[in-house]
C-alpha cells in the first residue's frame, strides 16, 4: 500500500514540471520574436520617414522635372502629328516629278542630261532634289533627296558637288548606303583622285558582301589600283572576284586583268 502511494506521487509530479518547462520556453522564443519584428517595423517606419521628409523638401523640384518630361513627351507627339507628318506627305509629293524625270534618265533616255537637269532643278511647278533636300530636312524624302541629288550631279559631271550630295546623305537600308559609297568613288575617280577613289571602293566591296554589290566595287577597286601602278592590290582585288565570285559578271573577263597586273 506504501509503494502505490509513492509512484502514485511521484507521477503527476513529473508531468506537471514538463508542462511547466514547455510552456517557459515558449514564452521565452515569442517575445524574443517580437522583439525582432518590432526592431524591423522601427527600421521601416524611420526609413519611410525621412523619405517623407526628403519628398517635401523637394517636391517642388520633382514635379518639375515630371513636368517638363510631360511636356517633351506632349511635344513630340504634337510635332510628329502636325509638323513632321504634313511635311514628309508634302516632300513625297513634291518628290513625284523629279523621280520620274530621274527614271526616265536613268532608263536610257536619250535627252539623259536634260532629264537629270529637271530632276535636280525642279520642273512643271514642283521643286527638284536639291531643293527637297533643302527645304524638307529632316524628313525620309528630304534625306533620300541627297541621294538623288548626287546621282544627277554625278551623271551631269559635277563631280565636288555629287560627293557633298551624297556625303549628306544618311542610308538606313545597306545596299543603298553601299551604293553610295561606291559612287563617291566614282565622283573621285573621274577628277583622278585615285587615291580616294580606291579607298571609297574597297569601303564598298567590304560593306555588306554579297553577289551583287561586292564583285562590281573588287572590279572597281583592282582597276583603280592598276592604273594607279598598284599592281599588287590590283591582283590581290581580281583574285578575290575569281577564287570568291566566279559566277558573277565581273568574273567573266577577270583573268585578262589578272594577267595584266602579273
Amino acid at each position: 500500500m506504501a509503494t502505490y502511494n509513492k509512484r502514485g506521487y511521484k507521477a503527476p509530479k513529473e508531468k506537471e514540471e514538463k508542462v511547466d518547462n514547455t510552456f517557459i520556453e515558449d514564452q521565452i522564443n515569442v517575445e524574443e520574436k517580437d522583439s525582432t519584428t518590432a526592431g524591423v517595423f522601427n527600421s521601416l517606419d524611420n526609413t519611410a520617414n525621412k523619405t517623407e521628409e526628403w519628398f517635401e523638401k523637394n517636391q517642388k523640384m520633382i514635379f518639375g522635372v515630371l513636368g517638363g518630361l510631360a511636356l517633351i513627351v506632349v511635344g513630340y507627339l504634337l510635332y510628329q502629328k502636325f509638323v513632321a507628318g504634313p511635311k514628309q506627305d508634302e516632300a513625297a509629293n513634291e518628290m513625284f516629278t523629279a523621280q520620274q524625270n530621274f527614271q526616265k534618265a536613268i532608263d536610257g533616255d536619250v535627252k539623259a542630261d536634260s532629264l537629270f537637269t529637271l530632276a535636280l532643278n525642279g520642273s512643271e511647278g514642283k521643286y527638284g532634289f536639291t531643293q527637297i533636300a533643302d527645304k524638307f530636312s529632316g524628313t525620309d524624302a528630304g534625306n533620300l533627296a541627297h541621294y538623288y541629288a548626287g546621282i544627277c550631279q554625278l551623271n551631269l559631271k559635277k563631280y565636288p558637288e555629287a560627293i557633298s550630295s551624297l556625303e549628306s546623305f544618311k542610308a538606313s537600308d545597306m545596299v543603298l548606303s553601299v551604293l553610295t559609297q561606291g559612287a563617291i568613288g566614282d565622283a573621285y575617280a573621274q577628277q583622278n583622285k585615285h587615291k580616294e577613289a580606291l579607298e571609297y571602293y574597297v569601303k564598298a566591296s567590304e560593306m555588306n558582301k554579297n553577289e551583287f554589290t561586292t564583285p562590281r566595287f573588287l572590279l572597281k577597286a583592282g582597276q583603280t589600283a592598276l592604273v594607279s601602278g598598284n599592281k599588287a592590290d590590283a591582283l590581290k582585288y581580281f583574285n578575290q572576284i575569281k577564287e570568291q565570285y566566279e559566277t558573277s559578271p565581273e568574273a567573266m573577263n577577270v583573268d585578262a586583268l589578272i594577267g595584266l597586273a602579273q
